[in-house]
């Protein structure tokens, strides 16, 4: 019995230095591949996501479908998303967090190239559902692992950085939609995200696991291995690294993850604002930038390029304002900065509905600008999420929230197509204006601010 004791006594001695090694460790080009590694599997998640959107004003036309069907087929990529995430999330905590990530790579991959063999409104939702799962598994997981190799003092920037990836994903679907698919026809969005995804699959096999996830195992030896590794090919360089400032942590640190943590103590308000964000940002965002092509040819009668155009440029201001984000979070703070972004959404939202959303030119301005300013808080809330979990319930809380951004992004496109058909376009942005204040008034109230400190400070 003392001998056990004395063993955890160890393991959470050595957790404690482990830690200290890694939050003194500046930014290194071995961290810089591990960003970009990983990024280039987001970009395509994030390509592959909006992909549909563009595709979608040429299938509706070309196998004669109903907006019902357009909403169910864009949203079953979202709810396969809500499987992956919280069932992945579960499993990066057991079996470690690279383990996910080399399999997520190649269910995606898979489902992508089976897109291209789509024949029917139906086979395409089947196609994209599971899709979906693999998307949903790789984003949630991947962002606990980019997390647990920062310091406190870097980790807003670094992280954000890497996360930009996505909007710019989104992005080059709206570039690739414009100039591809009046061309060359549907197909083509789903070869261009299926090459280079394919050529990011050996990539996998080069990263480390998460240092901090091996120390939380009980792993101490591999994870020292690869902090001393990251340490060396700094100081080969001429850095010269501070010592390590060792703070005590929790005992918890060490023990085992349980889902039901997510329900208790300080975790159970936190769970439940985080959710709450998720579901607001989302559900706007992806429902106008999923339904903005085919709502600018199919009410407004514009050209499907010019469509295809004005979808791309909301995309392209959405990136923006990410790196914008991006630059300022780490001084500003998280919560300061989702109460005010939701806030601010909430003007160009009103006027639309006073306004009645009659000409695609104010749809385009406006609707372009509430989407800019929650892509602040979209891009952003997986970096929030894995900052206010332990360890041990990092990737399984943030596959739990992100679950919660599937189910807002599955409900949004059905919610425009439901309130487009019933009672005009108007009442969309009247909807939205609830959402964002509701988003708002929770952030007030629930969030806790995380800039620049330790994770296991922050979470116990």
């Amino acid at each position: 019995m003392t001998a056990c004791v004395i063993d955890a006594e160890e393991r959470q001695v050595a957790n404690a230095m482990l830690i200290a090694r890694i939050e003194r460790l500046p930014i290194s080009r071995k961290l810089l591949a591990i960003r970009i590694i990983v990024g280039i599997s987001t970009f395509f998640d994030a390509y592959t996501v909006l992909a549909i959107a563009f595709a979608m004003p040429q299938l509706v036309t070309e196998w004669s479908l109903a907006p019902a069907m357009v909403g169910l087929i864009i949203s079953a990529s979202y709810l396969g998303q809500l499987v992956g995430a919280v069932s992945f999330g579960w499993l990066a905590e057991k079996v470690g967090r690279l383990t996910v990530l080399k399999f997520t790579i190649l269910l995606f991959v898979t489902m992508d190239a089976t897109c291209l063999f789509a024949w029917s409104g139906l086979s395409m939702l089947v196609i994209r559902l599971f899709q979906g799962i693999g998307i949903g598994a790789e984003v949630p997981v991947a962002s606990a692992y980019i997390n647990e190799f920062i310091g406190g003092r870097n980790r807003g920037r670094f992280f954000l950085l890497y996360e930009v990836i996505f909007p710019i994903g989104l992005m080059f679907a709206g570039m690739a939609g414009y100039f591809l698919v009046p061309v060359y026809g549907w197909k083509a969005m789903f070869i261009v995200g299926l090459i280079p995804s394919v050529l990011t699959i050996p990539l996998r096999w080069l990263m480390p696991e998460s240092p901090r996830w091996l120390a939380s195992h009980g792993r101490i030896s591999e994870a020292e291995a690869i902090v001393k590794n990251l340490e060396d090919g700094l100081t080969r360089r001429g850095f010269v690294l501070p010592e390590p400032v060792v703070r005590p942590i929790s005992a918890k640190a060490i023990a085992r993850s349980d889902w039901r943590e997510l329900f208790k103590g300080i975790y159970l308000k936190r769970s439940l604002m985080i959710w709450c964000l998720w579901v607001c940002a989302y559900m706007i965002n992806n429902g106008l930038i999923t339904w903005l092509p085919t709502l600018y040819r199919q009410m407004f009668g514009l050209p499907l390029q010019t469509s295809l155009a004005y979808g791309w440029t909301t995309s392209a201001v959405g990136v923006v304002a990410s790196i914008f984000c991006a630059l300022l979070i780490d001084k500003v703070g998280r919560k300061s900065w989702y109460a005010s972004a939701f806030l601010v959404a909430t003007l160009p939202l009103l006027v639309l509905a006073w306004l009645g959303a009659t000409s695609a030119t104010e749809v385009l301005i406006l609707g372009t600008a509430v989407y800019a300013v929650l892509q602040t808080i979209t891009f952003s809330l997986y970096l929030y999420s894995a900052e206010i979990y332990p360890t041990r319930l990092r990737a399984i809380g943030t596959g739990f929230g992100s679950a919660w951004l599937r189910a807002g992004s599955a409900v949004g496109p059905l919610l425009v197509g439901s309130i487009v058909g019933n009672f005009g376009i108007r009442y969309v942005f009247v909807t939205f204006a609830v959402v964002t204040l509701i988003g708002c008034l929770v952030t007030r109230l629930f969030a806790i601010e995380t800039k620049g400190a330790v994770l296991e400070e922050l979470s116990p």
